[in-house]
């Protein structure tokens, strides 16, 4: 969705209080607040939602009492519990967890409770209940988990670092899974300032805060060099371990803003560093100057043998390598990624091009056939390098409606559907797809057609996706709507399936979805895109209350869209990355390549993460939808195209 960004101010008025005398107060005493009237159970429910969140008790109290004979009980004593549970009894808690075993919501409340006993540090009931934890799925668990195996002395140094990994889950748990190993002997100072680069780089400074103590470099120095990366970088590497290490992590701040000074400033200090802090400050620098799309960029990488990576810096030094067309550089890269990383399906795929590139046909064709059965981008992508189209698999055997009936007699799929009317769209998404962890391929597709039956086409397009070997493609690509789409997309010449894909990525066919940052309906516009549009088209009238109509946002969204294509020359590749980041911003991406290079390439180093993988998948789903609507084979090469500076003469890629 758009990235266009409005905001809007709040006036605040100030009233003033006059102070009455006591005797005065007590004749007339302050009314009392009266008790706000609901208009049914529902509003009382996300009332007591709302007083559990905000922690007051007597509130969550009163609310719960009116709530007696409600729909979902587990909920309400959730919402009753949760705020408690610093000072709830270990038999109320297990009280709530027998009550409802076996749901989501007792899985949830688990995981909240795992929280506090690893806060509280009372592992003897934390390893009890862990194991039970069904979902597993919080990075702040898994580090209290091994937190409490490496103070009963098992080595866990292998696990942590696969664990942390990602700063922005880290918590209090993982900073102090981070001490712990290093007071066990477990963790060096090589871990710890990995670490630091980490979050350094995540943008988690107060996280950094918690690690300073683990090293002899002060708080005031991290933090100087985090906050004035620039005076820190002047004054050069200094001669002890931390005064390097401080140095280093500056290099890659001040990078974000000026990667020639930083560069300048490591020349100059290189002679005071080793050959393992060169390669590590060269890799400080070389991550913000990929994600500035600097040509430069692979050259700084080829100076970072040696240096511990990021995952992210694993995948932008490949990207850097990608957009210079250095393949054999670029196998090196993807061989060094750690194996989980590198198994995965994009750099499967690059990594059998950069085979193909030196002439190993046979190695190629063989990483190209284990990703081409999957149905997504690299895998259509594979297909097609093995002279094969994408298609639509045969349609499974249409489920019956005694394999519909359980699915509508679930009590998880009710409490989805319930929470769904009452737009709690978080709750529903958790109830829906904790029923949906144990179930085959069979089940998803008849719980998908339910989905249907119900027309809540997100969940049917969710569920679907998940099936393995047996498939229903009009579950997963619905096109509701078509005749106003094929109406609109007519009128302006626009391809449908390009639009349905765009779509199926923005809002899942949600009518009322609205994004954090304000974008509303099925083509999830900006207010200012819609009043924009509606001005340029001519439709008189127009209020922002109109934007959720049908026919009106796709009268919107499809204008949107040709207009930004009509912009781009016609790149659906960069009309898709404008209409999630903005006209501008593909147009600035486009004009640091220097050379021409296929569509898969100029996505794959799209440098905001959203945008990248919108565009994949918006591509990908049209790629589908084409074939659904034609229904012949299709090319993912030829929708993505060749992207190249503004003026140069493109040429026929091989």
């Amino acid at each position: 969705m758009s990235h266009m960004k409005w905001m809007a101010g709040v006036a605040i008025a100030a009233a003033s209080v006059m102070l009455l005398p006591q005797a005065a107060l007590a004749k007339n005493p302050a009314p009392q607040r009266a008790a706000p009237a609901f208009a049914s159970d529902d509003d009382v429910f996300i009332a007591l939602r709302d007083a559990s969140r905000g922690g007051d008790l007597a509130r969550v109290e009163e609310l719960a009492a009116r709530l007696g004979n409600y729909f979902m009980p587990s909920y309400v004593d959730y919402y009753r519990l949760r705020p408690r549970l610093a000072t709830a009894s270990e038999q109320e808690i297990r009280g709530y967890l027998t009550r409802y075993d076996g749901q989501a919501i007792a899985d949830r409340l688990r995981n909240d409770w795992l929280l506090e006993l690893g806060r509280t540090r009372n592992w003897a009931l934390f390893d009890e209940q862990y194991p039970l934890f069904a979902l597993n799925d919080d990075t702040q668990l898994k580090c209290y988990a091994l937190m409490s195996k490496a103070l009963k002395g098992q080595n866990v140094a292998d696990d942590a670092r696969t664990v942390l990994v990602g700063p922005q889950n880290y918590g209090e748990a993982c900073p102090a899974l981070v001490a712990t190993l290093v007071q066990v002997g477990q963790f060096t100072q090589d871990d710890v300032w990995a670490q630091i680069r980490l979050i350094a780089e995540s943008g988690f400074s107060g996280t950094i805060r918690r690690l300073a103590p683990l090293t002899d470099a002060s708080e005031t120095a991290l933090m100087q060099a985090l906050d004035k990366p620039d005076a820190v970088v002047a004054r050069g590497p200094g001669s002890t371990r931390a005064s390097q290490e401080v140095f280093i992590l500056a290099l890659g701040r001040s990078a974000k803003n000026n990667p020639d000074r930083a560069v300048d400033a490591l020349v100059a200090g290189a002679s005071r560093l080793s050959e393992r802090e060169r390669a590590q400050a060269w890799a400080q620098i070389a991550l913000p100057a990929s994600l500035k799309l600097l040509p430069e960029a692979a050259v700084y990488w080829h100076r970072t043998a040696g240096a511990t990576l990021s995952l992210e810096s694993h995948q932008w030094k490949a990207r850097a390598l990608l957009r210079a067309g250095e393949w054999k550089q670029l196998k090196t890269a993807i061989e060094a990624m750690p194996t989980a990383l590198a198994s995965d399906g994009p750099w499967v795929y690059w990594l059998a091009r950069a085979y193909r590139a030196e002439g190993k046909t046979e190695e190629a064709t063989k990483l190209f056939e284990s990703i081409a059965d999957q149905n997504h981008f690299y895998g259509q992508l594979a297909l097609e390098e093995l002279g094969r189209k994408i298609s639509v698999p045969p349609r499974a055997q249409a489920v019956t409606a005694e394999e519909i009936a359980p699915m509508a007699s679930n009590a998880g799929f009710q409490r989805a559907l319930k929470f769904f009317d009452l737009n709690m769209r978080f709750e529903g998404y958790r109830e829906w797809n904790w029923e949906l962890r144990r179930m085959n391929d069979r089940q998803h597709l008849a719980a998908a057609e339910f989905a249907r039956q119900k027309n809540v086409l997100d969940r049917m397009v969710n569920t679907s996706d998940r099936t393995k070997t047996e498939f229903d493609f009009t579950q997963r690509f619905p096109s509701p709507y078509r005749d106003v789409m094929q109406a609109s997309t007519e009128r302006l010449g626009l391809d449908m399936a390009w639009v349905y894909g765009l779509i199926r990525q923005e809002s899942r066919f949600i009518l009322n979805a609205r994004s954090h940052v304000g974008a509303s309906g099925l083509m999830q516009l900006m207010p200012a895109t819609a009043k924009y549009v509606a001005r340029k088209i001519g439709l008189d009238g127009f209020t922002q209350s109109q934007v959720n109509d049908i026919q009106t946002n796709i009268t919107l969204g499809t204008n949107y869209l040709n207009m930004v294509l009509n912009d781009l020359e016609g790149s659906q590749a960069m009309a898709t990355a404008a209409y999630n980041a903005g006209p501008g911003r593909p147009r600035a991406w486009r004009s640091t390549l220097q050379r021409q290079v296929e569509g898969a390439i100029f996505a794959e180093s799209i440098p905001f993460n959203e945008t990248r993988d919108y565009v994949k998948k918006v591509l990908s789903n049209a790629t589908y939808y084409a074939a659904l609507f034609e229904g012949k084979p299709q090319s993912l090469k030829a929708r993505l195209g060749t992207v190249a500076p503004k003026g140069f003469v493109p040429t026929e890629l091989p």
